[in-house]
């Protein structure tokens, strides 16, 4: 990918392909169902390409229908082969859980990245409930089946943790309880209450009670990826004279928190909510070219925002005065170590810094050269320096930035329309 900055102003309007998190578990939920689900504007990227492709070596039946997904589940096949969860970690820490209940084995198995993901945290808690799993880390072998309901206290506030365990807590007999140390994305939660299973929930616990019947059929139309929209986002408040609209964007507030960041930042964004979808809150985003100045974050927002790091490190360039991240030691163990690999990117372009274990520090506003960058094979990375690019004077090249197929595949497109000079 190649980027010729400074870009002059964005201006246009966009709408964004379905979010990642909810289409997975849209999948999940629709392939546990015997009935007939339709499913609009999922995500059709590498890491639910995945996730599709390994619910067909299940015996899900998936066909395309007037841009419509038509899903059929319900009882789950002996694959007769690995399945293959590419570079996607959502994909098989959720069909880690899916498949706990199922009695049947599979293996999973990934790329060397996501071979080196963590997936202990999900496997501990459901061999406690019954599967056999036989690694922390893939490539697994998972046998299912026969499940009983579990208090569990995670380590960490993780929503795919949650949806993992959900999942699993669906097809188990008895009542499950899921404490956590703190709030996390409520995708699954807002999904499964849809589909009429009883849930108690706070910002910290949720406790499901399986139903004796089997789980309905789901149909949704999945609002704007939220992450994928942060980008856009960013670069219209960096780029001056820009002006970016962003239509039926998913604005849970479990996500939303780079736009508060942003707002106390002096950041010119206005939200206007259009109704829901599954659950789901969805409205329109209106974002101008801004002044911004530094902050901090930490604590839970950190949660609300853990995927949208790497776009906010190049805000933080931009930024009057110290900028300083805190309590994101999570960021490590993500496609890519989104600390050290983005910080040593940014370096490339001339910018100075403090790393921490948990964070860094960043004194703005600086300028940006010029470079050939690399996306450290992670898709968040690529992206977030293409609009690095796009403040620098000059041309930058990252290599390797096919990785953003993963999660945006009309990336270079989406800016090349709203006036970027990117290919």
């Amino acid at each position: 990918m190649k980027i010729t900055g400074p870009a002059t102003q964005l201006v246009g309007e966009v709408q964004l392909s379905g979010d990642k998190s909810i289409s997975h578990r849209a999948l999940l939920h629709a392939a546990l169902s015997p009935e007939e689900s339709r499913l609009n504007n999922i995500l059709r990227a590498g890491v639910t390409t995945a996730m599709i492709d390994c619910l067909r070596e299940l015996g899900v039946k998936i066909q395309e229908k007037n841009g419509n997904l038509i899903v059929r589940g319900g009882k789950w096949i002996q694959p007769n082969k690995p399945l293959n969860c590419g570079n996607s970690a959502t994909t098989m820490r959720l069909l880690m859980g899916a498949l706990a209940g199922q009695p049947i084995t599979a293996e999973l198995t990934g790329t060397i990245g996501l071979q080196r993901r963590p997936m202990g945290r999900v496997a501990r808690p459901l061999r406690e409930m019954g599967a056999s799993i036989s690694s922390d880390n893939a490539p697994l072998v998972i046998k299912g089946g026969n499940l009983h309901g579990i208090i569990h206290n995670s380590e960490v506030a993780s929503a795919q943790v949650k949806a993992a365990l959900l999942l699993a807590a669906l097809q188990a007999k008895g009542e499950s309880t899921i404490h956590q140390p703190g709030p996390s994305r409520d995708h699954s939660e807002r999904m499964l209450c849809e589909l009429g299973i009883k849930l108690k929930t706070d910002d910290h616990s949720v406790t499901i009670q399986p139903s004796e019947k089997s789980l309905a059929a789901t149909n949704i139309s999945v609002p704007g990826d939220c992450s994928s929209a942060a980008f856009l986002i960013a670069a219209a408040v960096l780029v001056p004279g820009s002006k970016v609209t962003l239509r039926n964007v998913g604005i849970n507030p479990t996500r939303t928190g780079i736009l508060d960041v942003l707002s106390s930042m002096g950041a010119d964004i206005s939200v206007l909510y259009n109704g829901e979808s599954g659950g789901e809150p969805t409205g329109d985003i209106l974002v101008k070219h801004s002044n911004l100045k530094s902050t901090t974050v930490q604590g839970e927002t950190v949660v609300r925002m853990i995927d949208e790091f790497p776009i906010f490190t190049v805000i933080a360039t931009q930024s009057e005065g110290t900028t300083t991240v805190k309590d994101a030691a999570e960021l490590r163990i993500k496609e890519s170590d989104r600390i050290s690999s983005l910080l040593e990117e940014l370096r490339k372009m001339g910018i100075k810094f403090t790393e921490y274990t948990d964070g860094y520090t960043i004194v703005g506003p600086q300028i940006l050269n010029p470079a050939q960058l690399e996306s450290h094979g992670d898709h968040r990375m690529a992206m977030s320096l293409a609009i690095a690019g796009m403040i620098a004077q000059g041309c930058t090249e990252i290599t390797h930035s096919e990785v953003v197929d993963e999660s945006f595949p009309d990336y270079t497109k989406t800016f090349s329309q709203l006036g970027a000079t990117i290919g």
